[in-house]
Protein backbone atom coordinates (compact mmCIF):
# COMPACT_ATOMS: atom_id res chain seq x y z
CA UNK A 1 0.00 0.00 0.00
CA UNK A 2 1.32 3.63 -1.06
CA UNK A 3 2.28 5.57 2.02
CA UNK A 4 0.86 9.57 2.29
CA UNK A 5 4.76 10.39 1.78
CA UNK A 6 5.33 8.60 -1.19
CA UNK A 7 1.77 9.76 -2.79
CA UNK A 8 3.03 12.94 -2.24
CA UNK A 9 6.53 12.49 -3.74
CA UNK A 10 4.79 10.86 -6.86
CA UNK A 11 2.57 13.39 -7.44
CA UNK A 12 4.99 16.53 -7.32
CA UNK A 13 7.37 14.31 -9.25
CA UNK A 14 4.38 13.68 -11.96
CA UNK A 15 4.07 17.62 -12.17
CA UNK A 16 5.80 17.95 -15.06
CA UNK A 17 8.99 20.39 -15.97
CA UNK A 18 6.33 22.19 -18.67
CA UNK A 19 4.21 22.53 -15.45
CA UNK A 20 6.73 23.74 -13.19
CA UNK A 21 7.78 26.54 -15.56
CA UNK A 22 4.04 27.30 -15.93
CA UNK A 23 4.00 27.97 -12.67
CA UNK A 24 7.41 29.56 -12.41
CA UNK A 25 5.79 32.69 -15.76
CA UNK A 26 2.95 33.13 -13.88
CA UNK A 27 4.65 33.99 -11.03
CA UNK A 28 7.27 36.08 -12.52
CA UNK A 29 4.00 37.94 -14.69
CA UNK A 30 2.65 38.89 -11.24
CA UNK A 31 5.18 39.98 -9.29
CA UNK A 32 7.30 41.24 -11.93
CA UNK A 33 10.32 39.59 -9.99
CA UNK A 34 12.26 36.40 -11.05
CA UNK A 35 14.44 36.02 -7.87
CA UNK A 36 11.01 36.08 -6.26
CA UNK A 37 8.93 34.09 -8.32
CA UNK A 38 11.90 31.46 -7.74
CA UNK A 39 12.23 31.48 -4.22
CA UNK A 40 8.43 31.35 -3.84
CA UNK A 41 7.77 28.29 -6.29
CA UNK A 42 10.51 26.41 -4.51
CA UNK A 43 9.15 27.44 -1.17
CA UNK A 44 5.70 26.45 -2.27
CA UNK A 45 6.87 22.79 -3.63
CA UNK A 46 8.32 22.34 -0.16
CA UNK A 47 5.21 23.13 1.47
CA UNK A 48 3.76 20.63 -0.50
CA UNK A 49 6.32 17.67 0.65
CA UNK A 50 5.53 19.06 4.42
CA UNK A 51 1.38 19.31 4.00
CA UNK A 52 0.00 16.29 1.40
CA UNK A 53 1.24 13.64 3.21
CA UNK A 54 -0.82 15.07 5.93
CA UNK A 55 -4.40 15.89 3.93
CA UNK A 56 -3.42 14.04 0.85
CA UNK A 57 -2.73 15.18 -2.72
CA UNK A 58 -5.69 18.29 -4.11
CA UNK A 59 -7.81 17.50 -6.55
CA UNK A 60 -6.05 20.09 -8.33
CA UNK A 61 -2.28 19.85 -7.17
CA UNK A 62 -0.66 22.84 -9.81
CA UNK A 63 -3.28 25.07 -8.94
CA UNK A 64 -2.65 24.52 -4.75
CA UNK A 65 1.25 25.59 -6.12
CA UNK A 66 -0.20 28.49 -7.33
CA UNK A 67 -2.30 29.58 -4.54
CA UNK A 68 0.44 28.11 -2.00
CA UNK A 69 3.39 29.95 -4.20
CA UNK A 70 1.72 33.48 -3.90
CA UNK A 71 0.99 33.27 -0.33
CA UNK A 72 4.84 32.83 -0.15
CA UNK A 73 5.90 35.35 -2.40
CA UNK A 74 3.77 37.71 -1.21
CA UNK A 75 5.48 36.85 2.95
CA UNK A 76 8.60 37.09 1.84
CA UNK A 77 7.28 40.50 0.50
CA UNK A 78 6.20 41.33 3.69
CA UNK A 79 9.75 41.17 5.30
CA UNK A 80 11.29 43.61 2.93
CA UNK A 81 11.97 46.86 3.67
CA UNK A 82 10.27 48.46 0.60
CA UNK A 83 7.01 46.55 2.20
CA UNK A 84 4.33 49.13 1.31
CA UNK A 85 6.04 50.71 -2.14
CA UNK A 86 5.93 47.27 -3.47
CA UNK A 87 2.55 45.91 -2.32
CA UNK A 88 0.73 49.39 -3.16
CA UNK A 89 2.23 48.86 -7.07
CA UNK A 90 1.08 45.33 -6.89
CA UNK A 91 -2.39 46.31 -6.18
CA UNK A 92 -2.49 48.69 -8.67
CA UNK A 93 -1.52 46.32 -11.21
CA UNK A 94 -3.71 43.35 -10.28
CA UNK A 95 -7.04 45.96 -10.23
CA UNK A 96 -5.68 46.72 -13.68
CA UNK A 97 -6.16 43.33 -14.57
CA UNK A 98 -9.25 42.17 -16.28
CA UNK A 99 -11.61 39.44 -13.50
CA UNK A 100 -11.50 35.62 -14.26
CA UNK A 101 -15.18 35.02 -15.71
CA UNK A 102 -17.72 33.96 -12.84
CA UNK A 103 -18.04 30.32 -14.25
CA UNK A 104 -14.49 29.92 -13.38
CA UNK A 105 -13.28 28.46 -10.62
CA UNK A 106 -10.30 30.22 -9.02
CA UNK A 107 -8.49 26.73 -8.31
CA UNK A 108 -8.87 25.43 -11.98
CA UNK A 109 -5.32 24.47 -13.12
CA UNK A 110 -6.25 25.07 -16.70
CA UNK A 111 -6.62 28.94 -15.96
CA UNK A 112 -2.64 29.63 -14.38
CA UNK A 113 -1.85 31.97 -17.09
CA UNK A 114 0.08 31.01 -20.25
CA UNK A 115 2.03 34.04 -20.91
CA UNK A 116 5.35 32.34 -21.05
CA UNK A 117 5.80 34.26 -24.80
CA UNK A 118 5.15 38.13 -23.04
CA UNK A 119 7.46 37.07 -20.65
CA UNK A 120 10.00 35.65 -22.94
CA UNK A 121 10.48 39.15 -23.86
CA UNK A 122 10.36 40.23 -20.73
CA UNK A 123 13.09 38.36 -19.64
CA UNK A 124 15.31 39.21 -22.67
CA UNK A 125 16.27 42.59 -21.19
CA UNK A 126 18.99 44.33 -23.19
CA UNK A 127 20.67 45.52 -20.04
CA UNK A 128 21.89 41.62 -20.08
CA UNK A 129 23.95 39.96 -22.78
CA UNK A 130 22.63 38.44 -25.32
CA UNK A 131 23.20 35.40 -24.07
CA UNK A 132 22.38 35.70 -20.80
CA UNK A 133 18.76 36.78 -21.98
CA UNK A 134 18.81 33.79 -24.01
CA UNK A 135 20.25 31.17 -20.89
CA UNK A 136 17.67 32.66 -18.31
CA UNK A 137 15.09 32.65 -20.46
CA UNK A 138 15.25 29.19 -21.17
CA UNK A 139 16.08 27.92 -17.61
CA UNK A 140 13.70 30.41 -15.50
CA UNK A 141 10.28 30.19 -18.46
CA UNK A 142 11.23 27.54 -20.80
CA UNK A 143 12.20 24.92 -18.15
CA UNK A 144 15.30 23.64 -19.94
CA UNK A 145 18.13 22.26 -17.68
CA UNK A 146 21.36 23.72 -16.82
CA UNK A 147 22.78 20.65 -18.74
CA UNK A 148 20.40 20.68 -21.77
CA UNK A 149 21.55 25.03 -22.28
CA UNK A 150 25.20 24.36 -22.12
CA UNK A 151 24.46 21.17 -24.53
CA UNK A 152 23.05 23.95 -27.06
CA UNK A 153 26.03 26.57 -26.19
CA UNK A 154 28.38 24.22 -26.53
CA UNK A 155 30.05 25.43 -23.56
CA UNK A 156 31.07 23.14 -20.16
CA UNK A 157 27.78 22.76 -17.74
CA UNK A 158 30.30 24.78 -14.67
CA UNK A 159 30.28 27.50 -17.27
CA UNK A 160 26.79 27.55 -18.00
CA UNK A 161 25.58 28.00 -14.25
CA UNK A 162 28.23 30.73 -13.66
CA UNK A 163 26.81 32.65 -16.83
CA UNK A 164 23.34 31.65 -15.27
CA UNK A 165 24.45 32.88 -11.54
CA UNK A 166 25.92 36.01 -12.89
CA UNK A 167 22.56 37.26 -14.94
CA UNK A 168 20.55 36.33 -11.71
CA UNK A 169 22.48 38.87 -9.78
CA UNK A 170 22.61 41.13 -12.63
CA UNK A 171 19.18 41.30 -12.68
CA UNK A 172 18.89 41.70 -8.55
CA UNK A 173 21.69 44.64 -8.49
CA UNK A 174 20.11 46.26 -11.21
CA UNK A 175 16.64 45.91 -10.24
CA UNK A 176 15.48 44.90 -14.06
CA UNK A 177 11.83 44.78 -13.74
CA UNK A 178 10.43 41.69 -15.61
CA UNK A 179 7.73 43.03 -17.29
CA UNK A 180 6.47 43.18 -20.78
CA UNK A 181 8.02 45.61 -23.19
CA UNK A 182 6.16 48.54 -24.89
CA UNK A 183 5.62 47.36 -28.83
CA UNK A 184 8.21 49.68 -29.87
CA UNK A 185 10.71 47.85 -27.97
CA UNK A 186 9.76 44.45 -29.38
CA UNK A 187 11.81 44.39 -32.42
CA UNK A 188 15.39 44.60 -30.50
CA UNK A 189 14.34 42.08 -28.29
CA UNK A 190 13.05 39.74 -31.37
CA UNK A 191 16.70 37.65 -31.84
CA UNK A 192 16.90 36.85 -28.34
CA UNK A 193 13.16 35.46 -28.10
CA UNK A 194 13.59 33.93 -31.70
CA UNK A 195 17.29 32.25 -30.31
CA UNK A 196 15.06 31.13 -27.05
CA UNK A 197 12.06 29.39 -29.57
CA UNK A 198 14.49 28.18 -31.43
CA UNK A 199 16.58 26.38 -29.00
CA UNK A 200 13.08 24.89 -27.09
CA UNK A 201 12.61 23.19 -30.64
CA UNK A 202 16.20 22.17 -31.20
CA UNK A 203 16.31 20.45 -27.86
CA UNK A 204 12.66 18.57 -28.37
CA UNK A 205 13.95 17.55 -31.58
CA UNK A 206 16.74 15.54 -30.33
CA UNK A 207 16.47 15.30 -26.68
CA UNK A 208 20.02 15.76 -24.90
CA UNK A 209 19.61 13.59 -21.65
CA UNK A 210 16.53 10.78 -21.19
CA UNK A 211 14.70 7.96 -22.57
CA UNK A 212 12.95 10.02 -25.39
CA UNK A 213 14.86 10.78 -28.31
CA UNK A 214 12.30 13.14 -29.33
CA UNK A 215 10.26 15.33 -27.11
CA UNK A 216 6.99 16.05 -28.63
CA UNK A 217 6.23 18.58 -25.85
CA UNK A 218 8.39 20.91 -27.03
CA UNK A 219 8.65 21.00 -30.02
CA UNK A 220 5.05 21.58 -30.51
CA UNK A 221 5.53 24.50 -27.96
CA UNK A 222 8.28 26.04 -30.07
CA UNK A 223 5.68 26.04 -33.48
CA UNK A 224 3.47 26.86 -31.34
CA UNK A 225 5.17 29.91 -30.46
CA UNK A 226 6.49 30.35 -33.86
CA UNK A 227 3.32 30.94 -35.42
CA UNK A 228 2.10 33.63 -32.52
CA UNK A 229 5.27 35.47 -32.91
CA UNK A 230 4.60 35.05 -36.88
CA UNK A 231 0.84 36.83 -36.70
CA UNK A 232 2.13 39.19 -34.56
CA UNK A 233 5.38 40.43 -36.25
CA UNK A 234 4.58 38.98 -40.02
CA UNK A 235 6.39 41.55 -41.65
CA UNK A 236 10.02 40.19 -40.34
CA UNK A 237 11.86 37.55 -42.55
CA UNK A 238 13.46 36.71 -39.55
CA UNK A 239 10.44 35.22 -37.68
CA UNK A 240 9.06 33.70 -41.20
CA UNK A 241 12.61 32.19 -41.52
CA UNK A 242 12.11 30.36 -38.11
CA UNK A 243 9.14 29.34 -38.47
CA UNK A 244 9.63 27.86 -41.98
CA UNK A 245 13.02 25.96 -40.48
CA UNK A 246 10.88 24.50 -37.64
CA UNK A 247 8.40 23.23 -39.80
CA UNK A 248 10.34 21.62 -42.98
CA UNK A 249 12.36 19.92 -40.12
CA UNK A 250 9.54 18.96 -38.30
CA UNK A 251 7.82 17.48 -41.63
CA UNK A 252 10.52 14.99 -41.38
CA UNK A 253 9.51 13.42 -37.83
CA UNK A 254 7.28 10.39 -39.17
CA UNK A 255 10.71 9.06 -41.08
CA UNK A 256 13.15 9.69 -37.85
CA UNK A 257 12.72 6.65 -35.91
CA UNK A 258 12.89 2.93 -37.40
CA UNK A 259 10.68 0.19 -35.96
CA UNK A 260 13.00 -0.57 -33.46
CA UNK A 261 12.64 3.07 -32.30
CA UNK A 262 16.25 3.75 -33.58
CA UNK A 263 16.95 7.19 -34.84
CA UNK A 264 17.46 6.97 -38.92
CA UNK A 265 19.55 9.53 -40.23
CA UNK A 266 18.36 11.84 -42.87
CA UNK A 267 20.59 10.48 -45.63
CA UNK A 268 18.35 7.12 -44.61
CA UNK A 269 15.26 8.44 -44.32
CA UNK A 270 12.02 7.34 -46.32
CA UNK A 271 11.29 10.70 -47.97
CA UNK A 272 7.86 9.42 -48.80
CA UNK A 273 6.47 9.71 -45.32
CA UNK A 274 7.88 13.59 -44.75
CA UNK A 275 4.92 15.45 -44.27
CA UNK A 276 4.01 17.04 -47.51
CA UNK A 277 1.52 19.59 -45.64
CA UNK A 278 4.57 21.41 -43.14
CA UNK A 279 6.48 20.53 -46.00
CA UNK A 280 4.51 22.94 -48.37
CA UNK A 281 3.86 25.58 -45.60
CA UNK A 282 7.72 25.67 -44.84
CA UNK A 283 8.82 26.60 -48.59
CA UNK A 284 6.09 28.73 -48.65
CA UNK A 285 7.43 30.58 -45.50
CA UNK A 286 11.22 30.12 -46.77
CA UNK A 287 10.65 32.00 -49.84
CA UNK A 288 8.92 34.73 -47.56
CA UNK A 289 12.05 34.86 -45.64
CA UNK A 290 14.56 34.33 -48.55
CA UNK A 291 12.59 37.60 -49.99
CA UNK A 292 13.62 39.76 -46.93
CA UNK A 293 17.61 39.25 -47.73
CA UNK A 294 20.01 37.02 -45.60
CA UNK A 295 19.73 36.26 -42.28
CA UNK A 296 20.15 33.47 -39.94
CA UNK A 297 16.93 31.75 -39.63
CA UNK A 298 16.01 32.87 -43.16
CA UNK A 299 19.63 30.79 -44.61
CA UNK A 300 18.76 27.79 -42.58
CA UNK A 301 15.23 27.71 -43.83
CA UNK A 302 16.67 27.73 -47.29
CA UNK A 303 18.91 24.95 -46.33
CA UNK A 304 16.42 22.99 -45.01
CA UNK A 305 14.19 23.63 -48.45
CA UNK A 306 17.00 22.44 -50.49
CA UNK A 307 16.87 18.92 -48.36
CA UNK A 308 12.64 19.13 -48.41
CA UNK A 309 12.95 19.33 -52.36
CA UNK A 310 15.72 17.01 -52.91
CA UNK A 311 14.06 13.42 -54.16
CA UNK A 312 17.22 11.77 -51.77
CA UNK A 313 20.27 13.09 -50.57
CA UNK A 314 22.35 11.90 -53.99
CA UNK A 315 19.93 14.10 -55.71
CA UNK A 316 20.53 17.00 -52.95
CA UNK A 317 21.96 20.17 -54.46
CA UNK A 318 24.95 20.41 -52.00
CA UNK A 319 26.84 22.59 -53.80
CA UNK A 320 24.27 25.22 -53.17
CA UNK A 321 24.08 23.93 -49.83
CA UNK A 322 27.93 24.64 -48.74
CA UNK A 323 27.33 28.22 -50.10
CA UNK A 324 24.98 28.78 -48.05
CA UNK A 325 26.67 27.52 -45.43
CA UNK A 326 29.13 29.89 -45.70
CA UNK A 327 26.71 32.81 -45.61
CA UNK A 328 25.37 31.12 -42.60
CA UNK A 329 29.31 31.61 -40.93
CA UNK A 330 29.49 35.18 -41.60
CA UNK A 331 26.14 35.57 -39.97
CA UNK A 332 26.35 33.32 -36.76
CA UNK A 333 29.40 31.81 -36.66
CA UNK A 334 29.44 29.11 -34.49
CA UNK A 335 30.70 25.09 -34.34
CA UNK A 336 27.99 23.10 -34.90
CA UNK A 337 27.23 25.38 -38.45
CA UNK A 338 31.29 24.57 -39.26
CA UNK A 339 30.24 20.99 -38.42
CA UNK A 340 27.52 20.79 -40.88
CA UNK A 341 29.44 23.19 -43.59
CA UNK A 342 32.17 20.58 -43.35
CA UNK A 343 29.53 17.27 -43.42
CA UNK A 344 28.16 19.18 -46.85
CA UNK A 345 31.61 19.59 -48.36
CA UNK A 346 31.96 15.55 -47.75
CA UNK A 347 29.21 15.29 -49.67
CA UNK A 348 29.59 17.71 -52.22
CA UNK A 349 33.45 17.01 -53.22
CA UNK A 350 33.82 13.73 -51.32
CA UNK A 351 34.27 11.69 -47.93
CA UNK A 352 38.27 12.76 -48.26
CA UNK A 353 37.29 16.40 -48.55
CA UNK A 354 35.02 16.26 -45.61
CA UNK A 355 37.06 14.29 -43.01
CA UNK A 356 39.77 17.11 -44.11
CA UNK A 357 37.12 19.91 -42.97
CA UNK A 358 36.24 18.09 -39.89
CA UNK A 359 39.54 17.21 -38.67
CA UNK A 360 40.46 21.02 -38.79
CA UNK A 361 37.83 21.67 -36.55
CA UNK A 362 39.33 19.18 -33.93
CA UNK A 363 40.92 21.81 -31.89
CA UNK A 364 37.48 23.43 -30.83
CA UNK A 365 37.19 22.18 -27.12
CA UNK A 366 33.49 22.63 -27.73
CA UNK A 367 33.51 20.43 -30.26
CA UNK A 368 35.47 17.82 -28.82
CA UNK A 369 32.73 17.01 -26.58
CA UNK A 370 30.18 17.51 -29.01
CA UNK A 371 28.76 13.94 -29.32
CA UNK A 372 27.10 15.09 -33.37
CA UNK A 373 30.85 15.91 -34.42
CA UNK A 374 32.14 12.49 -33.49
CA UNK A 375 29.44 11.09 -35.15
CA UNK A 376 30.05 12.82 -38.09
CA UNK A 377 33.51 11.90 -38.56
CA UNK A 378 32.74 8.38 -38.00
CA UNK A 379 30.47 8.41 -40.91
CA UNK A 380 32.76 9.81 -43.52
CA UNK A 381 35.60 7.33 -41.93
CA UNK A 382 32.78 4.59 -42.77
CA UNK A 383 32.99 5.73 -46.18
CA UNK A 384 36.42 6.18 -46.79
CA UNK A 385 36.69 2.48 -45.36
CA UNK A 386 38.78 2.86 -42.25
CA UNK A 387 36.42 0.69 -40.18
CA UNK A 388 38.65 0.85 -36.82
CA UNK A 389 38.90 4.73 -36.91
CA UNK A 390 35.12 4.66 -37.28
CA UNK A 391 35.09 2.07 -34.23
CA UNK A 392 36.95 5.00 -31.91
CA UNK A 393 35.03 7.90 -33.56
CA UNK A 394 31.49 5.91 -32.54
CA UNK A 395 33.08 4.71 -29.17
CA UNK A 396 33.89 8.85 -28.60
CA UNK A 397 30.58 9.74 -29.32
CA UNK A 398 29.04 6.96 -27.05
CA UNK A 399 30.95 8.65 -24.36
CA UNK A 400 29.63 11.75 -24.79
CA UNK A 401 26.06 11.78 -25.36
CA UNK A 402 23.54 11.14 -22.53
CA UNK A 403 20.03 10.08 -24.10
CA UNK A 404 19.45 6.62 -23.90
CA UNK A 405 18.00 6.03 -26.94
CA UNK A 406 21.05 8.03 -29.00
CA UNK A 407 23.00 5.55 -27.21
CA UNK A 408 21.47 2.83 -28.15
CA UNK A 409 21.88 3.86 -31.99
CA UNK A 410 25.64 4.65 -31.20
CA UNK A 411 26.44 1.12 -29.67
CA UNK A 412 24.94 -0.55 -33.11
CA UNK A 413 26.48 1.56 -35.38
CA UNK A 414 30.05 0.47 -33.19
CA UNK A 415 29.33 -2.98 -34.02
CA UNK A 416 28.14 -2.37 -37.32
CA UNK A 417 31.66 -0.29 -38.31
Amino acid sequence: MTSPGSAASDALAGIRREERSRLLAALVSRFGDLELAEDAAQDALTAALETWPRTGVPHTPLAWLMTTATRKAIDRLRREKALTERLARLRVEQERRPPPPPSVSPVDPDEIPDERLELFFACCHPTLGIEEQIALTLRCLAGLTTVEIAQAFLVPVPTMQQRLVRAKKRMRVTRIPVRVPEAADLPRRLPAVLAVIYLIYTEGYAATAGADHVRTELTSEAIRLGRIVHRLMAGQSEVAGLLALMLLTEARTPARMDRDGMPVPLSDQDRSRWDRLLVEEGLALARTAAAGGPGRYSVQAAIAALHAEAEDVDSTDWAQIVLLYDVLLRLSPGPAVRVARAVAVGRRDGPHAGLVALDALSPDPGLREHHPFHEARAVTLELLGRSEDARLAWARAFELSRNEVERAYLTRRWWEA
